[in-house]
């Protein structure tokens, strides 16, 4: 059993920066991949991010150049530095994991979810 617990969001203009973090609790941590997704209003929720295991990371299309992911393993935290941060991508954050190789890169694969973290950008 995993907990996740993101922190990090709040109300940013355009073009700030915002680094979420992810806490989680529970043992092996270092044997979960990790993932970032968000779900705006009206939407389904989409992928951000994912690093694997041995910190290989996969990107939206969206957020690549602006967004990087990174984990501590000796903290069993992982990290999404938002940088240039658009109105659109207004949405609610969520952390998310499961036991195993390769990026987790779609919410049916996830095991584990985080309550999520509310990130406003305003234009």
């Amino acid at each position: 059993q995993v907990q996740l617990v993101e922190s990090g969001g709040g109300l940013v203009q355009a073009g700030d920066s915002l680094r979420l973090s992810c806490a989680a609790s529970g043992r092996s941590f270092s044997s979960y991949a990790m993932g970032w997704f968000r779900q705006a209003p009206g939407k389904e929720r989409e992928f951000v991010s994912g690093i694997t295991l041995s910190s290989t990371t996969a990107y939206a299309d969206s957020v690549k150049g602006r967004f990087t992911i990174s984990r501590d393993n000796a903290k069993n935290t992982v990290y999404l530095q938002m940088n240039s941060l658009k109105p659109e991508e207004t949405a609610v954050y969520y952390c998310a994991a499961r036991p195993g190789f390769g990026i987790l890169r779609r919410p049916d694969e996830t095991a584990y979810w985080g309550q999520g973290t509310q990130v406003t950008v305003s234009s």
